[in-house]
């Protein structure tokens, strides 16, 4: 078996508090490290694409949300994107500044706006979204497919558990 980083901490906590069962540390440890590096490594693709991750994230939620090309409103977006309507407003009008989104008022209720990729938008999305997704095969590059779909169902159970425990 090979030894992480994290190996090494468990080790260290069992010389120095051997009644304490520490190996949620294995499982969390090693999720909050993996995370800051990919995080790192996913960034890198968006800023080589002029984007910040948030930006991809509505960009992308656009691209493939708006099944009838009327575009979205900051509320499905909100919703799509699961993040609060005060990151929304800002991130899109820094997209708006780099002409990759319009907004415009819903012609059939004035008091709505609708938000949609303009073709510069679609490009760059396209563009970021095909690095992205070579990047996320990179980085999981290391196992298999029977082990990233083991990986995944893991995940998915925590994930789910900790969504609904509100």
């Amino acid at each position: 078996m090979v030894e992480d980083s994290v190996d090494r901490v468990i080790a260290q906590w069992a010389r120095a508090r051997p009644d304490i069962d520490v190996s949620a540390m294995g499982v969390l440890g090693r999720l909050s490290r993996l995370t800051r590096r990919f995080e790192r490594e996913l960034q890198e693709v968006f800023t080589r694409h002029g984007l910040h991750p948030g930006e991809f994230d509505l960009l992308a939620t656009l691209l493939r949300a708006d099944v009838d090309g009327r575009g979205l409103t900051a509320g499905q977006l909100a919703d799509s994107a699961m993040v609060t309507s005060g990151a929304i407003t800002n991130r899109l009008d820094r997209l708006l500044a780099k002409d990759l989104i319009t907004r415009e008022a819903d012609p059939r209720s004035r008091r709505t706006i609708r938000v949609a990729l303009t073709p510069r938008g679609r490009e760059v999305v396209d563009a970021a979204l095909r690095d992205h997704v070579a990047n996320e095969e990179r980085l999981l590059s290391a196992m298999t497919a029977a082990q990233r779909g083991h990986l995944e169902g893991l995940l998915r159970a925590l994930l789910h558990d900790s969504e609904n425990r509100d």
